[in-house]
């Protein structure tokens, strides 16, 4: 893999996460086995071969790279992605990307879905991603990504495979769907983003942010610019049931020896292990 933006990698179970965020910088996700990326801040080379993203929002250190990952699958050959974002912001990501035609003199191929809270996108058979609101300085969304399976109903358990087939061919409805949140990402937010969604929490794998974590940080501000601190993750510790949550979106203002200090402090057992810093 070229190593043209810095990327780091974490195994969770059967699931890679590849990405880097720093706040005012770059943020930016991938789950290559479920064949999708998160915001595009920035674009490591290696992220081109995926055909699906979903921006949470429209701030540069979440969208700058969008340009370039359309470009380059042209260049490549490859399909035009499909970019979800949220609906508001279609008409104005199209007018960049036509900026950058006139500039570039190439074609920007790709498909801008807009998306509203509440809505579901089916990927496939197996999995459908949610779209939930959260909360930032300007309109923002989370996503939800759930595997789902359809399993024989409770109340035909019992019964013999004769006796099932007898039902399905007679109309029954003899299967029913369950859900599973694998992964969860909420770009920048308040606490108020997950507080209001509380499947971020029940998420086998919890992307989100913090932002802060100096103890002198005033909290109200912090929140009003529309993100979290250390101080909001020792509040909620409780409301965690992820097997994972991925802490990212640092301030620059902090290098790792300070953050890690501060959060080793704030949270000595990391969540029991599940809560890792990446920096």
């Amino acid at each position: 893999m070229l190593n043209n933006a810095p990327l780091k990698t974490h195994q969770h179970g059967d699931l890679t996460i590849e990405g880097y965020s720093r706040a005012a910088v770059q943020s930016y996700w991938r789950i290559p086995q479920l064949k999708l990326g998160f915001d595009l801040g920035a674009h490591p080379w290696d992220f081109m071969g995926h055909p699906r993203w979903f921006i949470s929002h429209n701030h540069l250190d979440h969208i700058a790279g969008l340009p370039l990952y359309v470009s380059r699958r042209r260049l490549m050959k490859m399909e035009p992605p499909k970019i979800f974002l949220p609906a508001y912001s279609v008409d104005r990501v199209r007018a960049m990307l036509t900026s950058f035609e006139g500039l570039d003199r190439g074609r920007m191929p790709c498909d801008l879905v807009g998306v509203e809270v509440g809505q579901e996108i089916e990927l496939s058979r197996e999995l459908v991603v949610k779209v939930v609101k959260t909360t930032h300085t300007i309109p923002s969304v989370g996503y939800i990504v759930f595997e789902r399976r359809n399993k024989l109903r409770k109340e035909y358990a019992d019964l013999s495979g004769d006796q099932i087939r007898d039902l399905k061919l007679a109309g029954t409805e003899i299967t029913e769907e369950k859900r599973v949140p694998v992964v969860a990402y909420t770009g920048d937010t308040s606490p108020k983003g997950l507080d209001d969604n509380p499947l971020f929490y029940e998420a086998k794998i919890l992307i989100t942010e913090m932002t802060f974590v100096a103890p002198d940080h005033r909290k109200e501000l912090i929140h009003k610019n529309g993100h979290m601190h250390l101080d909001d993750f020792v509040k909620r510790q409780s409301n965690f049931k992820n097997e994972l949550v991925i802490a990212s979106h640092l301030s620059v203002r902090y290098n790792r020896r300070e953050a890690e200090k501060h959060v080793s402090r704030k949270l000595p057992g990391l969540l029991d292990g599940r809560l890792k810093l990446w920096l």
